[in-house]
This record gives C-alpha cells, structure tokens and sequence, in this order.
C-alpha cells in the first residue's frame, strides 16, 4: 500500500459546521453497486439549492483538499460520503472535527482527515478565497499545514498518522496480503481444528 506522508494541492472552501453525511452525499445515491460515478453528486442537494456553492465554482474544480467546519461528516454511517469525496477529487481534509465514523472512514480509505483551530481555518479560508491557486500542502511528518508563507499546526490521532504514514490503512488490504499467517494461526488453535 502507498504511504501517506503528505498531500499538497489547491483547496476547496466549505467552511460550515455539521456538515452531515446526507448532505455530502444525498441518500438516493447510497443504492449503488460500487462508488464509481458517485464523485458527480457529491453536495448534490446544497449544490440545487446554492447556485454559488464552491463545489459549482470553476476556480475550485481541480481542488484536492477540502476545508470544513465543526462536526464534518456528523449524521449517518455511510461509507459513501468519503466516497463520494474521493471521487470528485478530494484527497485530504482540513476541518476543527470529524464525526467519528466518518473519520475511520476516511482513514480506512487513505483521506487524511487532519483538525485545526477555528483561526487556522479562517485564515485558510480566506487564502483559497483571495487565490484559489494557492497551493496548500499537508504534511502528517511534522504535522504542519503550509498555505504560502504561512504555516499552522494540525493534529491527527496517532493510530491514523502512524496508518497512513507506513501504508497500512486499508484494513482489507491489510487481511488479504496476511492470508497464509491467518491460516497458520487458525491451524494451530485447536477451537479452529479439533471439533469432536
């Protein structure tokens, strides 16, 4: 697996709180097979209803890293909101805190989902606003958040930092490649062997 040490690109502004997982991706797009094509309809709904949401915005298509709010990703489990994320393009996001299944989630599937302060966050904001070319880069070694000349902390727990940095995020990834040590182990239990 690819290791995550850091992630740097233009960013997209939604800085909201409670942005929940129905919002990000509406419920009628959960009836699907696989996640392909679900990158189209991510904030579908806010997108009708907001004619200027940043998702719609030109200068913002080509963003990889996402700036939310409070409580980003709160409401149901559904492993298709980061899905849906990934699929439009987003590789990393920046926001004050994450549902946490949402967050495993994001994890699971190689996002690094890192929390700032609230001023960190405005100034980000701000920044992309001003000049939606600026490259932001977040970097999970030193723990830092580079926009320009700035740079501000972040924080990420240390199981997920120590997943994404040594490339073992993906916990089904993780089971295949370890099959023939699982056989081994389930061999050499007798509750595995010995039904009489």
């Amino acid at each position: 697996m690819t290791k995550i040490e850091s992630v740097a690109g233009t960013a997209i502004p939604l800085l909201l709180d409670d942005i929940d997982t129905d919002r990000i991706i509406p419920a009628r797009f959960l009836r699907c097979v696989t996640f392909e094509g679900l990158g189209e309809h991510a904030f579908e709904d806010d997108r009708i209803q907001d004619p200027d949401h940043p998702f719609d915005k030109p200068e913002f298509q080509n963003a990889s890293i996402l700036i939310g709010g409070r409580n980003f990703g709160c409401g149901s489990s559904r492993e298709h909101a980061p899905q849906s994320l990934i699929r439009w393009g987003i590789k990393a996001i920046i926001a004050e805190s994450y549902a946490e299944i949402f967050f495993g989630n994001c994890t699971s599937l190689g996002v690094p989902a890192v929390s700032a302060s609230r001023e960190t966050l405005e100034k980000l904001d701000q920044a992309v606003k001003a000049n939606p070319e600026q490259e932001i880069s977040v970097d999970l070694l030193a723990m830092k958040i580079r926009c320009g000349d700035q740079e501000f902390d972040c924080t990420l727990p240390d199981n997920a930092r120590s997943a994404l940095t040594s490339g073992t995020y993906d916990f089904l990834a993780q089971l295949l490649k370890s099959t023939d040590e699982i056989k081994e182990r389930a061999a050499a239990v007798p509750y595995f062997t010995s039904f009489a």
